[in-house]
């Protein structure tokens, strides 16, 4: 898969909640949900009271091709849907218990100034490969959270906990969601207090997901759940650098985790990169954010004591193809905010999970908040 657009990744900063730091896999009974009442990896299958979340389609989406011919992007299956829902700065605190905290903040911070929300019909056609249902049916029943939450012990390749009880759960179900190898393209850009968009990186990315790549494979231990290479190719002073990363599949106890690497080319030689971790400025993003802001959250959640605050409904960003897949990303960049036009957005069903830093750790952040919904995008049956 060849993508080329730029990586974005944010988190927001609510209350409530139930802090668990071990986990046990739940009951027979609970596990068969999975094929009853729950999709195969957790989702309700019923549509929510008022028909604006519709019920999972279990036969998946149709289309004519896998990728559009000669770029390796998907097609957009819902290219013919339609506005059903403008929320602007006129009605957004009619619809402020369905959005997220951050996306309150930019209606606050740039009232006047165009910023809106573009709400299309919501889908749910994303089917699971067989081999990751019956694994994540396993898993349900055998992996837990061990070691302050930093250890998955039972799992095998597939969703860990599809029917999470605590925070961390949640949040490792999204840290080691299954993705195939693939190959993209990006730009980064960040925008200046004048409206000015900067590039800070054009680089390819290559993806191997280790764990996935044997159906039969009884265990995620002693191998990588992600190797991720980064060919930086621009701006000039950054063109040659290499960044590799080895992801762990399970385990980020002591003395184990992310392995790092980094070619610098003024060093002409490749060294251990402890620091790309945590809360280190990512310089692909000009240091505008952190290394573990990166695909919403990577890395180890060891700084942090996690909440899992509940399930709710919000408008999120979701499906977007027409963003992603067929958008030159300068194209999309306002002044302020990405243009709204660009950005799909639809309601569903999301795990909201807060973390709120230890005492005595340090991280830039002392909070952060999630809403994480499992994507299927990857494993579809196109």
């Amino acid at each position: 898969m060849l993508l080329r657009n730029l990586l974005i990744t944010a988190s927001c900063s609510m209350s409530i909640g139930l802090a668990v730091t071990a986990s046990a896999g739940v009951s027979e009974q609970e596990a068969a949900m999975l094929s009853t009442t729950l999709t195969p990896i957790g989702a309700e299958r019923d549509a929510n009271t008022d028909g604006s979340i519709p019920a999972w389609n279990e036969k998946g989406v149709t289309i004519p091709a896998a990728y559009v011919p000669g770029s390796g992007n998907y097609p957009d299956p819902y290219s013919d849907d339609k506005v059903i829902l403008t929320i602007d700065q006129s009605n957004w605190q009619r619809y402020a218990d369905n959005l997220t905290e951050g996306t309150k903040a930019l209606f606050e911070k740039f009232a006047g100034d165009g910023f809106r929300l573009d709400v299309y019909p919501s889908h749910r056609d994303f089917v699971p490969v067989d081999w990751i249902q019956k694994n994540t049916r396993i898993n349900a029943r055998n992996a837990s959270l061990t070691q302050d939450g930093l250890v998955i012990e039972g799992n095998i390749p597939g969703h860990p906990f599809p029917i999470p009880k605590a925070a961390l759960e949640v949040l490792w179900n999204h840290m080691i969601r299954p993705i195939p190898n693939h190959q993209y393209e990006y730009d980064s850009y960040y925008v200046t207090s004048d409206g000015k968009p900067i590039l800070s990186t054009t680089a390819d990315g290559y993806y191997w997901m280790e764990a996935f790549e044997e159906e039969n494979r009884q265990s995620t231990e002693d191998i990588a759940w992600l190797k991720l290479r980064i060919d930086y190719k621009a701006p000039a002073r950054r063109a040659g650098e290499i960044l590799l990363v080895h992801e762990p599949g399970s385990d980020f106890s002591k003395g184990k985790g992310r392995k790092a690497w980094q070619y610098l080319t003024g060093q002409r030689r490749v060294r251990l990169a402890p620091a790309v971790a945590f809360d280190t400025p990512n310089p692909a993003v000009a240091g505008t954010s952190t290394y573990d802001d990166s695909f919403i959250f990577n890395g180890s959640p060891e700084r942090y004591n996690w909440t899992l605050l509940g399930k709710k409904e919000m408008y999120i960003p979701y499906n977007n193809y027409k963003f992603i897949m067929a958008t030159q990303i300068k194209d999309s960049l306002g002044e302020k905010f990405i243009k709204p036009e660009y950005i799909r957005w639809e309601k569903h069903r999301v795990w909201i999970v807060e973390g709120n830093l230890k005492e005595g750790r340090r991280h830039s952040y002392s909070k952060r908040r999630f809403y994480i919904v499992l994507n299927q995008l990857q494993y579809a049956r196109l």
